[in-house]
């Protein structure tokens, strides 16, 4: 497989996004199934900010650490690459498709998924995948494929809320090496967009702007900066 194809694979993969570091609130069963990595088909649906992509990215890491060969795929960024991108992917050991409602209703997409699920089923290896609604709910053309979708266990990812998203932030924090107090936190989540995408991508400008200005994480120095 060349560079450049290894690199389309993992567009978008963060090394931040691990087990570890995800909250688990109510999401202890896809959370579990996830690690286990028995399940051949899972399927992991929820709002923005709900943790499905954390998710699947952090069963790369972890499929990689295992000697394992995973790919990433957010069709949110892939769309314009075209079906080709599918061409060879059962050969590798978990395959995962992330934001599948920027393909669902594009029946040449449909048809190109549906017959990577059967490829890679023939082959034994693992498929995640992961969108904004449930299979039933994804406005899926081809019947076939939208029951490939429901193979195996479908999780609804619950959000969290204030409370665990501070808790989230936190822990974001002290796995980059800061100190985010309650206080800071709090401040944050009234001043700021409340999907945790946001607020992650929040904290590391704060975090490269802490380390810039050799300055704690404080309220006014926060305020300066947002």
């Amino acid at each position: 497989m060349s560079l450049e194809r290894q690199l389309t694979l993992r567009i978008g993969l963060r090394d931040s996004a691990t087990f570890a570091n995800f909250l688990v609130g109510g999401n202890a069963a896809p959370l579990h199934a996830l690690q286990q990595g028995e399940e051949p088909f899972i399927y992991l649906w929820g709002g923005q900010g709900s943790g499905r992509s954390h998710l699947l990215q952090a069963a790369c890491h972890a499929e990689a650490a295992r000697g394992g060969s995973p790919a990433y795929l957010p069709f949110t960024e892939l769309l314009r690459t075209g079906t080709g991108l599918l061409e060879g992917l059962e050969q590798m050991s978990l395959v995962c498709l992330d934001d599948l409602q920027a393909v669902a209703g594009d029946r040449t997409w449909e048809e190109a998924l549906f017959h990577l699920y059967n490829r890679v089923r023939d082959t034994g290896g693992r498929l995640l995948a992961a969108a904004d609604a449930s299979p039933a709910a994804l406005g899926i053309l081809l019947p076939d494929f939208g029951s490939r979708l429901a193979w195996g266990p479908v999780f609804q990812l619950q959000s969290l809320d204030d409370a665990g998203k501070l808790a989230a932030l936190q822990l974001r924090a002290r796995a980059r090496g800061m100190e985010l107090s309650e206080e800071v936190g709090a401040y944050l989540l009234r001043r700021c967009p409340r999907d945790m995408h946001a607020l992650f991508e929040l904290l590391e400008r704060l975090d490269q702007a802490s380390l810039a200005a050799q300055r704690r994480l404080t309220i006014p120095f926060v305020r300066e900066l947002i």
